[in-house]
C-alpha cells in the first residue's frame, strides 16, 4: 500500500501549487527518521552556493540516499520539514521537489529561519519515511 492523501473540500489547496498534501496516511511498515540534511558534499564543502535549486537538489539526493540505504524510495517518504532562510524561494524549491515527489505528495511543513549551520546554506530538509 502506498501513502494515501487525506483531503477535504473544506481544506485549502496547497499554496501556489506546492508539492505537498494536507495529510497523509502511511502504510504500516518500518519508520525511518531522516536527519536534517543540507547542501554539503562528502568532503564538507557547500554545493550550489547562492543557488537554491542546486542546494535543494543536493539535499533531496542526500535524503534519497538515506532512504534507499534503508531499502526504500522517495515514494516511501510521508513527511518532510523544510527550513529555509528566505520564504521568497518557495516556488523554486517546489519546482525541484516536483522532480523528486509524485502525487500523492508527502505532508510538509516549511519554516523560514534566521540562519542554518553555515551562512552559505539556504535550505535544510528532514524527512520521515515508512518502508514496507
Amino acid at each position: 500500500m502506498a501513502r494515501t492523501q487525506i483531503t477535504n473540500p473544506n481544506l485549502p489547496a496547497p499554496m501556489r501549487g506546492g508539492a505537498y498534501s494536507s495529510g497523509v496516511e502511511a502504510p504500516s511498515g518500518r519508520t525511518i527518521y531522516v536527519s536534517g540534511h543540507v547542501a554539503f558534499d562528502a568532503e564538507g564543502k557547500v554545493v550550489g552556493e547562492g543557488d537554491i535549486k542546486a542546494q535543494t537538489e543536493t539535499v533531496l539526493e542526500h535524503i534519497k540516499t538515506v532512504v534507499e540505504e534503508a531499502g526504500g524510495g522517495m515514494e516511501d517518504i510521508v513527511k518532510v520539514t523544510v527550513f529555509i532562510t528566505d520564504m521568497g524561494l518557495y516556488d523554486q524549491i517546489h519546482e525541484v521537489r516536483r522532480r523528486y515527489f509524485e502525487e500523492p505528495f508527502p505532508a510538509s511543513s516549511m519554516v523560514e529561519v534566521s540562519a542554518l549551520i553555515d551562512p552559505r546554506l539556504l535550505i535544510e530538509i528532514e524527512a520521515v519515511a515508512v518502508i514496507q
